[in-house]
């Protein structure tokens, strides 16, 4: 059901900003290397104020990625400043003696959504739209058919 009140859903719902990125390491040992100064950033990012969640994904052979979701757009920025997000960067873009690709994206959360269940604030009520979300051209979405 639509809402604009995601209080008592977990902690990524009520993030309103969203970092993905991914990088393709140059081969397994330096993802050895790796692992101590990205576990420094880790502790650092969740320490930060604005931290809401973030997770982890691999995509073979070497490609690791992070998922991660802060309350807004400012607390995920500042969290690219930090000092361990700083020395990383600049590890991993050494040239490709460590990594041989990355992509990172930003997201800005849209301020309605979809909750239900005890995730719901108005209710604990679980139940269906009756209608779509209206496309960029519509002014009024479809009927859901059930």
């Amino acid at each position: 059901m639509r809402t604009r009140d995601f209080s008592r859903a977990p902690a990524q719902a009520r993030a309103g900003a969203m970092f993905i990125g991914g990088t393709r390491y140059a081969n397994p040992l330096v993802l050895l290397r790796l692992a101590p100064a990205w576990f420094r950033m880790v502790r650092d990012m969740r320490r930060m104020k604005g931290y809401c969640w973030h997770t982890v994904y691999w995509q073979f052979p070497l490609t690791l990625g992070t998922i991660a979701f802060f309350t807004d757009r400012d607390a995920m920025l500042r969290f690219a400043r930090t000092r361990h997000h700083r020395r990383l960067m600049l590890w991993l873009t050494d040239g490709t003696r460590n990594a041989t690709a990355g992509f990172i994206r930003l997201y800005t959360a849209a301020p309605d959504g979809y909750s239900n269940g005890t995730w719901r604030a108005e209710d604990a009520q679980l139940g269906h739209i009756d209608t779509f979300t209206p496309l960029g051209a519509e002014t009024t979405g479809p009927a859901v058919r059930r």
